[in-house]
């Protein structure tokens, strides 16, 4: 079952995958993974990918984070003849079947309508988000505002505070939250 955002959008996708996968098909299930992620990798477009492993005795979820850099990449692969053969090969080992949810921008950061992913507490996740950017918020402005001053662009907040929180936002997508999420994995999701 697939759920998507409007067609067009060129601002980066994101494809939330779950697969509930039997307790006894764990190992066959990692080796099919093998097989698929570079695969899914050589796709045009393919910007990153992270798994996200059951966890022993709570969950027996797989969930997959795949981004292209446009929905219409993202969509080809989902719709390839070589992904839909792949699925096929995973069917028996799975409890239930391809579960995704496809969405532009920021989406997911937050609980997909569709999407069966175990989403952490809110409280972890105002936690682990203030965390990542209380010491942005302190030491980038140190770097932007006399970087902006070399250019010849001091004094004006207004230009400070757009640069400022536009750094921020990037170091939160592209460098902060995937490797932060991906370290304190069993605390948020336990």
């Amino acid at each position: 079952m697939a759920q998507t955002t409007s067609p067009g959008d060129s601002s980066g996708a994101t494809a939330v995958i779950t697969h509930r996968v039997r307790s006894d098909k764990h190992a066959e299930y990692e080796r099919w993974l093998d097989e698929i992620v570079p695969v899914g990798k050589a796709s045009p477009g393919h910007l990153d990918l992270h798994i996200i492993r059951p966890i022993a005795g709570i969950t027996e979820t797989f969930t997959i984070i795949l981004r292209f850099d446009t929905e219409e990449h993202l969509q080809n692969w989902m719709n390839s003849a070589e992904r839909e053969r792949l699925i096929a090969r995973a069917q028996p080992l799975l409890s239930e079947g391809d579960d995704f949810y496809i969405s532009s921008g920021l989406d997911f950061w937050f609980a997909p309508t569709g999407a069966r992913a175990k989403i952490p507490l809110r409280w972890k996740q105002f936690l682990l988000t203030w965390s990542a950017i209380f010491p942005l918020a302190l030491l980038v402005p140190y770097i932007v505002t006399p970087a902006l001053s070399l250019l010849g662009v001091s004094g004006n907040q207004l230009v400070n505070t757009f640069v400022t929180t536009a750094v921020i936002v990037f170091f939160m997508v592209y460098i902060i939250m995937p490797r932060y999420t991906r370290l304190l994995k069993r605390w948020l999701f336990r």
